[in-house]
């Protein structure tokens, strides 16, 4: 494996960890807090505490993904 693609694959799993943990803590800060002056705050304390978990579960997940997914469309 080249370095370009090693990168390519680096680089994709924290921009996916990061989009996911954005979505998921806001639609969850959201849910169980509610919208206050104190939402934004935590928030953020929410995310920097997901966007490690999901960055390391995107790890995890990825190439088995890409496994089970070359195998469904063989």
């Amino acid at each position: 494996m080249n370095n370009r693609k090693k990168y390519s694959e680096i680089i994709f799993i924290v921009i996916m960890g990061l989009g996911m943990s954005f979505v998921m803590t806001l639609a969850i800060t959201y849910i169980n807090t509610g919208m206050d002056s104190g939402f934004i705050n935590r928030w953020l304390k929410a995310l920097m505490v997901g966007l490690p978990i999901a960055i390391i579960a995107a790890i995890i997940v990825s190439p088995i993904a890409k496994k089970l997914t070359k195998k469904i469309t063989s």
